[in-house]
């Protein structure tokens, strides 16, 4: 492997024995002297960075430094920038990003454009990142766009064609990496066809599995067996498959990531679940029952984005460390090949 060739997921392995099984979130734009003693004391596995925590970017390298010393080492730091709507960073100090349909669109009326436009976005939005130490994107989305649907995917997905999902994410993917970005893609194995939003309620659907099959879960299998596909992270959906899932959503639902999302989408990198808070789960238990559920599933990591210490603290007393098996994806991704950009 070159040395400007990044297989991110690795470097993370390093000192994570000993890691709570969390990505935690902060409350503001500089961490409080009780978040300084949590995260010192449970050291979560990971961060994740919203708004509230972005001011400027002197501002949010302060931070972020801040952070990883706490914890004393260079742990994962996640943020939500896919551009479009969903961007926690933005004018004026960094670019307004185009959503992911916009490069659908272009590609679908010239392949070889719509990639370059594709490719010249990622880098740029990779640079914005790196200079900040943020080091992990959920992105992009390998949702599909179905008509009838609700909005929350929208323009956020490349497309309703699954390969031109599948490419399109797969280019993302590498061009993070070889920024030294690491990719989480989502929501896994697919949000596209819910007629809800997650964030609100719990959705169903109603979709066979033949159904899901061919379209659905394309762009997560294709990215699963792809040159990237042990290095790259994944985010559950919380959504029930009325003919798949038995009313348990996936992301606490043991029997369908094991069943869907790593036998037959193939999916071996680290797993984690959308945001705890999110109204789909609040029936299923208390924020850390949920957590310790999340993980029981098959979630390597759970998710906690509220920033509020002390469910961050009931979190903590809840669940234990990285198991043996996150452990052992952590040191795979490492053993992983050189990336063909």
């Amino acid at each position: 492997m070159s040395s400007d060739e990044h297989i991110y997921s690795n470097k993370f392995a390093k000192d994570a024995e000993n890691t709570l099984a969390a990505i935690f979130s902060v409350s503001g734009l500089e961490l409080t002297a009780g978040e300084l003693a949590l995260f010192k004391e449970a050291n979560p596995f990971g961060f994740i960075l919203f708004k509230r925590n972005c001011d400027t970017p002197q501002q949010i390298s302060a931070l972020v430094n801040n952070i990883k010393e706490t914890v004393g080492r260079d742990c994962p730091i996640l943020i939500d920038q896919e551009g479009g709507r969903v961007q926690r960073i933005g004018p004026p100090h960094w670019r307004s990003h185009n959503a992911m349909k916009h490069f659908g669109d272009l590609y679908s009326e010239n392949a070889e454009k719509g990639l370059e436009a594709l490719r010249f976005e990622t880098f740029r939005l990779a640079e914005e990142l790196t200079e900040l130490g943020i080091n992990v994107n959920c992105a992009p989305v390998l949702d599909l766009v179905f008509e009838g649907a609700d909005e929350i995917i929208g323009d956020r997905s490349f497309s309703s064609d699954p390969e031109i999902v599948t490419r399109l994410g797969l280019s993302v993917c590498r061009h993070f990496l070889k920024s030294g970005i690491l990719p989480v893609i989502k929501h896994i194995p697919g949000h596209g066809r819910a007629k809800a939003d997650s964030h609100l309620e719990l959705p169903h659907v109603g979709a066979s599995y033949d159904e899901l099959e061919q379209s659905d879960f394309i762009p997560f299998k294709g990215l699963a067996v792809s040159d990237v596909g042990r290095t790259i992270w994944g985010m559950t959906a919380h959504i029930v498959y009325d003919e798949l899932s038995k009313d348990i959503p996936v992301s606490i639902n043991g029997a369908f990531i094991e069943n869907y999302i790593r036998e037959d989408i193939g999916f071996e990198g680290i797993l984690l679940c959308d945001d705890l808070e999110m109204k789909a789960l609040e029936s299923f238990g208390t924020l850390p029952e949920l957590a310790e559920k999340t993980l029981a599933a098959g979630c390597d990591l759970t998710l906690y984005c509220g920033g509020e210490l002390d469910k961050m603290a009931s979190i903590a007393e809840k669940i234990g460390k990285i198991s043996d098996k996150t452990f052992k994806r952590l040191k795979n991704a490492s053993e992983y090949g050189t990336l063909a950009v």
